[in-house]
Order: C-alpha cells, then sequence, then structure tokens
C-alpha cells in the first residue's frame, strides 16, 4: 500500500538535510587538515601547464562530468574521462602537465585504479574528493579532500542525494575560488559564453547601440522646435545636445518638454515655441555609457536612474544610444 506523505514536507525535509550536509562540510573544512589540503589542491590547478582532468563512475561521474563543463567555463581547462574507456585506450588524453581529480563517495571504486595507477607511473598528481578518509582512493592520492558522512535525504540513506550534492558544492566552490584567484572577469566569461542568455547579458553595448544617423542630436542654440522634431522623427524619448566642438553636453526629453509647454501655457505657441532654445532646457550632463560596458549592467544603470534611453559616449562624443526596450527585447534582464 503506498504511503500517504505531504509532498511539500517531504521537499522541505529533503532540503534540511542538504542544508545540515552543508553545513557539516564547511566544519569539517576547518579542521583535520582539510582546510590546508584545498588551499593547497587550488594552488596546484592554478599553477598547472596543462588541464584537469575528471573521472568518476555512477553519479559520482556525473558530478564530475558537469565539474568539468563549470571548471571549462570559467578559465580552467578541464577534460572528463570515463574510467571504464581509459581503461581501453583513454588514458592516453593524460598527459605529464595534467592534474587529475578523482570522485568517489566509497573511495573503493574499482573502475578508477587503472586511472590511479597510470598516474602513480607518470608522476601526474591527483586529487580526490571522497566521503571515506581511510578509503584506497584517499590514501594514493595526494590530495584528497574529505567530506564528512552526512545522512542522504533519501529515506532509506541509500539513494546518493546528499553525498552528490556535497560533492558538486565542492566541486564549485573550487572552481570559484579558481576564478577568483585568476581575476577572471566579466569580459572574460563572455568569450566562453558567447550564446544564449548568458551571451546576451555579457555582450558590450557597442554590438547593439543604435549608432550614426539614428542618433538624436541636435546643437545648443537650436530652437525648441527642432528638438520636438528630433524627438518625434527619431522616436526615443530623447534628444542629445552637442556644442561646436561635437562634445555632448546635456541632454532633452520628452518630459522635458511637456513641463516647459505646461509651465508656458499662458503664452501663445508661436512665441513659446521659438522664444527657447535647446540649451535652456537640457538637464547637463546626464547618465553616460562606456561603449565597453556589459548590456547587463547598462540595464542595471537606466532602471536604477529610472530613465528609458542614455547615450553611449567616447571621448565625449556621443556614439551610441541604448534603450530600456532595446535590452530587454535583446534578452538582457
Amino acid at each position: 500500500m503506498l504511503e500517504k506523505i505531504d509532498p511539500l514536507q517531504s521537499v522541505l525535509a529533503s532540503l534540511r538535510c542538504f542544508q545540515d550536509g552543508l553545513e557539516q562540510m564547511q566544519a569539517e573544512l576547518t579542521k583535520n587538515g582539510n582546510g590546508d589540503v584545498i588551499s593547497d589542491t587550488a594552488r596546484l590547478i592554478l599553477e598547472m601547464k596543462g588541464r584537469l582532468i575528471l573521472s568518476g563512475v555512477g553519479k559520482s561521474g556525473h558530478i564530475a562530468r558537469k565539474l568539468a563543463a563549470t571548471f571549462s567555463s570559467t578559465g580552467t581547462p578541464a577534460y572528463f574521462v570515463h574510467p571504464a574507456e581509459a581503461s581501453h585506450g583513454d588514458l592516453g588524453v593524460i598527459q605529464d602537465n595534467d592534474v587529475v581529480l578523482l570522485m568517489s563517495w566509497s573511495g573503493e571504486t574499482r573502475e578508477l585504479s587503472d586511472v590511479v595507477a597510470y598516474c602513480a607511473r607518470f608522476d601526474v598528481p591527483m586529487i580526490s574528493i571522497t566521503g571515506n578518509s581511510e578509503s584506497t582512493l584517499a590514501r594514493k592520492t595526494q590530495y584528497p579532500i574529505i567530506l564528512p558522512h552526512a545522512e542522504e535525504a533519501c529515506p532509506h540513506n541509500l539513494a546518493p542525494t546528499t553525498s552528490t550534492l556535497l560533492q558538486l558544492a565542492m566541486g564549485d566552490a573550487l572552481a570559484v575560488t579558481l576564478l577568483r584567484m585568476r581575476g577572471f572577469s566579466e569580459e572574460s566569461f563572455r568569450n566562453f559564453h558567447p550564446g544564449g542568455k548568458l551571451g546576451s547579458v555579457l555582450q558590450p553595448i557597442s554590438e547593439l547601440m543604435f549608432k550614426g544617423d539614428q542618433l538624436p542630436l541636435v546643437e545648443m542654440d537650436a530652437p525648441i522646435i527642432e528638438v520636438i522634431s528630433e524627438i518625434s522623427n527619431k522616436g526615443f524619448g530623447i534628444v542629445g545636445m552637442r556644442d561646436v566642438g561635437g562634445n555632448l553636453v546635456g541632454v532633452i526629453t520628452d518630459g522635458d518638454i511637456r513641463r516647459y509647454l505646461e509651465s508656458n501655457a499662458s503664452g501663445t505657441m508661436k512665441s513659446v515655441i521659438w522664444k527657447a532654445t535647446a540649451a535652456s532646457l537640457m538637464t547637463p550632463g546626464g547618465v553616460r555609457l562606456e561603449p565597453e560596458r556589459l548590456s547587463a549592467r547598462a540595464l542595471n544603470i537606466l532602471q536604477k536612474n529610472k530613465i528609458s534611453a542614455a547615450f553611449v559616449v567616447e571621448d565625449s562624443k556621443p556614439v551610441g544610444l541604448v534603450t530600456v526596450l532595446q535590452l530587454l527585447q535583446r534578452g538582457v534582464a
């Protein structure tokens, strides 16, 4: 007979189990020399001349494969080798300037034995992430990272759940640590993530900004009627003011025009439109962006300042314009 359970409470119980495991892992890092091993491991990977080779079987293998992708995308060249395939020729992938990271919760995964023997024979440094400090794997690797014996979220304490989460968390934490040690920047991320959502977020605004004849620009001594015409023709709700040297000195928005007309409602339309110049209405300076500014950062600046558009400036000259609508349509959020 099926057991009646509350799905939500079951999920919350599993999450509490995961949280307990992570807290145990954090505590373990400060004792038994684990902290020193992790520091040495990070420096070893940072200074390696080759690649980080990851290997594991079963659930640990799935985690190792995912971590290889994470390391590679954050500046650490990494490659996953399945231990069964390694025993049938793929050991040749491992070079003497590589570092090997082996994952096994029990530390007794026999499929890893050929990889361990090969690395020992050719003096390839080995790291292990395991839950058994007394295991064969922990004893035969120079940099054993020992995770705590946390309870699995599985009610029978059998299905790898908390254990795989801890392996993943440790690997990701190492990848992020190396990212920081390398000074891996947002621009570096873009080099490795040119496609998809992340590619849009990390795209510099110079690659998508409106430019050339699309820019709404007038001279400072232009009459208000010319400003209104430029706003209407270009459709961005903003006009940039240029001085005689072509430098951007300020902006006028359609809101500025409305407020000006409201404050002069008692005058005739002709006198109101022709008596003032662009310079008398403009907001000096205004929000400006650099061409190399990342799209996500640009969107954040626009939203933070509660404006719908901003000019892109280089050497004080307006070279482009970006809008909130444009960035959202390009998938930046």
